[in-house]
């Protein structure tokens, strides 16, 4: 790893992980235990990154607390971050935080960054040199290279293709530089990057509301906050909006889902809703279900929504195992092409 040249360079977290290194266990822990756990993540990501940091680094850190060391290297990583952490703090505090720092799932760095979004690892890559991005990419699955080269821009994506297929052996001192530069530089910084942004987890948190409580901080919403209500609004996956599911993935759908659970459903669904179902059935199955719906007498709007919301998630459950497709209204990369 290469040494940090100057203290200026030095982040806050950076500084601190470099004063709790060399304040050891017995006189480091009561700091370390009044961190709450985003300081604690903070510094704890730091210290597994550091890398080297010179005397002179040391020094200037701890001579802002009036103290002088001499001869003195830090040096952090998460394997010593971990087993530090483990002695000063429980584990329930330690591990999701460790957990988080270490990134994606997977033994090698070559499985974890499989198992990377796409497009995180896309946007990363975009700016590294084609030579290195074409040995990453011949290192990881087949099929997650595909995806993340069809995000990158042509003209790069065609230079690493023909980068790849030019590699000779690489020698394992490329190979390890390569490795570290990933675990520093993207993995353990990758939990930053990947945090779901708000809007998506608003939009579904108000995809589980009722439609009452969904009306009311709806429209309180757009009256503190229109565009992210508007936003929100674009990101819902509501029970209309099964209607925009191709004729396929419509009759997987009506396959997998209760049909008590339709039934209710449909109830409180606009008249094109329950057209869409029924026309995805057979014209005796159709009639059928619409008797038994109709038998089902007069029930309550929350017993209709809560069947709508059992469908919704039954709907996002096929489309993340690719049994369905769900589009995005307007986008033009999940057309549907028949």
């Amino acid at each position: 790893m290469a040494e940090l040249a100057r203290v200026s360079r030095l982040s806050g977290p950076e500084r601190a992980a470099v004063l709790l290194l060399v304040l050891g266990e017995e006189f480091g822990a009561p700091i370390w235990e009044s961190l709450d756990d985003e300081e604690l993540r903070q510094v704890t990501l730091a210290m597994s990154t550091l890398g080297s940091v010179s005397a002179q680094n040391v020094e200037s850190v701890i001579g802002e607390l009036a103290h002088h060391y001499s001869r003195l290297t830090v040096v952090g990583d998460y394997e010593r971050t971990h087993e530090l952490l483990i002695k000063l703090l429980p584990r329930e505090r330690v591990d999701p935080i460790m957990d988080e720092i270490r990134g994606p799932a997977g033994k090698t760095i070559w499985q974890r960054l499989s198992n990377v979004q796409e497009g995180i690892l896309a946007n990363y890559l975009k700016t590294e040199h084609p030579q290195t991005v074409a040995l990453i990419l011949s290192r990881v699955r087949p099929d997650h290279t595909a995806k993340v080269l069809s995000l990158l821009p042509d003209e790069f994506a065609i230079d690493v293709m023909l980068r790849i297929l030019q590699l000779d052996n690489v020698s394992k001192e490329v190979m390890d530089q390569v490795e570290n530069s990933l675990r520093t530089n993207f993995i353990a910084n990758l939990s930053q990057s990947s945090r779901r942004d708000a809007h998506d987890t608003m939009a579904e948190i108000f995809n589980a509301f009722d439609r009452q409580n969904e009306a009311k901080f709806m429209e309180a919403l757009e009256a503190n906050a229109f565009k992210s209500a508007e936003k929100i609004r674009a990101l819902m996956f509501t029970f209309d909006d099964i209607t925009r599911l191709d004729p396929n993935s419509a009759q997987v759908l009506v396959r997998s889902v209760d049909k008590l659970d339709l039934a209710k459903a449909l109830k409180g669904a606009s008249a094109g809703t329950r057209e869409f179902f029924t026309s995805k059935m057979t014209q005796r199955a159709a009639a059928l279900f619409l008797d038994d719906m109709a038998g089902l007498g007069p029930i309550r709007l929350k017993e209709a929504d809560e069947a709508q919301q059992r469908i919704i998630r039954t709907a996002k459950e096929l489309a993340e195992k690719g049994e369905i497709i769900i589009a995005k209204s307007g986008s033009e990369e999940d057309a549907i092409l028949e």
